[in-house]
């Protein structure tokens, strides 16, 4: 009997124990769902623009490689001893200026003995003509007689083109380079002496995608600058090649920019903008409110959130956010934390865009004007999460639209 009645005991007892584990859990599983089903999601700080149609300033962007307007690499043209160098480093040099002579002393002596023979052979004409006139001579004496003095002029012609060869001049007006021969140094026909540049122009050539082709002509204006934000070189497009390379489809296109200060160097790259005519009415938005991904491409819209039924404290918010101007982003997350539903929420617009202009992008589809454009903090966004603007920080320059104020 007394076995029984332990028994039994037992049972009761393991019976309460399986009993109080299956409500605890069941109890559990429900306040863990109350609790999920009741948590506010977290309210996101974000940056927004209100969308407006701007002036759009389009443009063919590239890279390209600048390139003196006159450049040569000054050689020699007749060989012989170096006598004398004549300009430094760097230096400026006028048109015909003498930059290295040459020895030419077996040349000048010459020189004296082919003057005296175009004299000679001078007054061999004369004399032969004043015989002719008075029928002393015959015409085959004065046909001699002019046949001399063309080669004693030919001769001299000759070494005075010699002279001219070893006195290496200036070509056009320049900066002159480092000297690449020294003084003694024998020297042959074609031995480089300097590079001269003329920097006070330049030559920029760039290339450009065979769809472009269409939008460039000759003297459109083009703006040139080191890096991309600072375009402050102005130029214009001098040649366009006729023929696309049939490997890139690329065309080569040339342009002129003035060098007054001397800061583009031959060989340096440079970034190029050919300006076209400004188109007015397009929605542009600032390139980093755009996002790209396999299932197209896509923005955030800030919008009021929609109302439950049956839920009074939405209505409230709602009211006070379509009366009141707008606040700092601190009152929604404080309302967020008392249990009050967000006023603002993200929706996931999908858009087609088209050409990019510097820091924007234009959207053809999908946006219309006065909507609100998420322009950062969207990496931390799904559609329909709350947010809050607040504008201290805008992520892009030159944006078409003015920031919005912050809104609770």
């Amino acid at each position: 009997m007394k076995r029984f009645i332990l028994a039994a005991v037992l049972l009761i007892v393991v019976v309460a124990i399986c009993g109080g584990l299956i409500w605890f859990n069941f109890f559990r599983n429900k306040m863990i769902e109350q609790f999920f089903a009741n948590m506010q999601a977290p309210v996101v700080t974000i940056s927004a623009i209100t969308v407006e149609p701007a002036k759009w300033t389009p443009g063919i962007e590239a890279v390209g490689t600048v390139a003196a307007y006159e450049g040569v690499d000054v050689a020699v043209q007749a060989g012989g001893i170096v006598d004398k160098i004549l300009f430094k480093a760097n230096e400026h040099v006028d048109e015909n200026q003498l930059l290295v002579q040459i020895d030419d002393a077996v040349e000048r002596a010459g020189l004296v003995s082919a003057n005296t023979a175009v004299a000679v052979s001078q007054e061999a004409l004369s004399r032969a003509q004043a015989l002719l006139q008075r029928n002393v001579s015959t015409v085959a004496s004065l046909q001699d007689a002019q046949n001399n003095l063309d080669k004693a002029k030919g001769a001299l012609t000759q070494l005075e083109a010699t002279l001219d060869q070893k006195a290496i001049k200036a070509p056009f007006a320049g900066t002159i380079g480092i000297p690449k021969i020294d003084v003694g140094q024998y020297v042959q026909a074609g031995t480089v002496v300097a590079t001269l540049q003329n920097l006070e122009r330049m030559k920029v050539n760039f290339t450009v995608p065979e769809q472009q082709l269409g939008a460039l002509k000759i003297g459109q204006p083009a703006r040139f600058g080191l890096t991309e934000d600072d375009l402050s070189f102005k130029g214009a497009v001098t040649g366009i090649d006729p023929k696309i390379d049939a490997a890139s489809r690329l065309v080569t296109v040339q342009a002129v920019v003035d060098n007054p200060n001397g800061t583009l160097r031959p060989g340096q790259f440079i970034r190029v903008r050919v300006d076209l005519p400004v188109e007015d009415h397009v929605i542009a938005l600032p390139q980093t409110a755009v996002t790209i991904s396999l299932y197209g491409a896509y923005v955030y819209a800030v919008e009021d959130a929609p109302a439950k039924a049956g839920d009074p404290t939405k209505a409230e918010p709602a009211k006070t956010e379509a009366t009141k101007p707008a606040e700092d982003a601190g009152k929604a997350a404080s309302a967020s934390a008392d249990g009050a539903k967000p006023a603002l929420v993200a929706k996931q617009v999908f858009v087609k865009t088209g050409r990019r202009s510097g820091d924007l992008i234009e959207v053809v589809e999908g946006v219309t004007p006065g909507m609100r454009i998420v322009t950062s903090g969207q990496n931390k966004l799904s559609s329909g999460s709350p947010v809050a603007v607040g504008n201290s920080v805008v992520p892009m320059k030159g944006a078409t639209a003015n920031p919005e104020a912050s809104k609770s």
